[in-house]
């Protein structure tokens, strides 16, 4: 089993960017969805990513935003990475990674293998993908992504493709190793799974996770 490089996502306190960038995380997201209880705004955002040491990458993510949203943070908070994860086209992630000149990744929501069918339409438009579970129609509370919701990671297992992939959904300390060694995800993406309720990173389940992810 290789070692995933790790994305603390819908980080909004300064522990909690403490923690990503001491333990080793690759990736940290700022959440820009005001429904989101991890929403952040412009200053809260660019002061977190001021924190942040070179070399970790930050990474805003957004729910089928405009040009005037993207132009309006990108100002103010120096982000290296947008994450799409709304219901975003081909052609408007091409439009946005060709406007705002940062990498894109796509978030992909998964239930069943037919899912799966839709990356390849954006393998000329993304930089990397997310696969996120599918939250069900049932789930009237739902948000684009945080759920707590896991998916069946076989459906990644020995997945090939052009662009370079992050797994998502319902990851914790405790169930990390086993999906990875399922789906063989180089990358992972957590946010529930470290909080101690929806919105609250706890630091110690961050180290935690990313201890985890060093020794796989």
């Amino acid at each position: 089993m290789s070692r995933p490089e790790v994305k603390i996502c819908g980080v909004n306190s300064p522990e909690a960017a403490d923690a990503a960038a001491r333990h080793g995380a690759r990736y940290v997201g700022l959440v820009f969805y005001p429904p989101s209880p991890r929403s952040v705004d412009k200053a809260q955002a660019a002061s977190l990513a001021h924190r942040l040491p070179e070399g970790l990458l930050k990474v805003g993510l957004f729910v089928d935003p405009d040009d005037s949203q993207l132009d309006e943070i990108l100002q103010q908070v120096p982000l290296d990475m947008i994450q799409l994860h709304g219901g975003e086209t081909p052609k408007r992630v091409a439009e946005i990674r060709s406007r705002h000149g940062r990498t894109v990744m796509k978030a992909v929501k998964v239930a069943q293998h037919a899912d799966l069918e839709q990356v390849a339409g954006y393998e000329a438009a993304a930089d990397m993908i997310l696969f996120d579970a599918k939250a069900p129609k049932s789930m009237t509370n739902a948000l684009p992504g945080g759920n707590a919701l896991a998916f069946d990671w076989r459906l990644l297992s020995g997945r090939t493709g052009r662009l370079p992939w992050m797994l998502s959904g319902g990851l914790n300390p405790d169930n990390l190793a086993e999906a990875v060694s399922i789906s063989r995800a180089p990358a992972v993406d957590v946010s529930s799974g470290v909080e101690d309720s929806p919105g609250q990173k706890n630091p110690d389940l961050i180290r935690r996770f990313l201890e985890k992810a060093r020794s796989l």
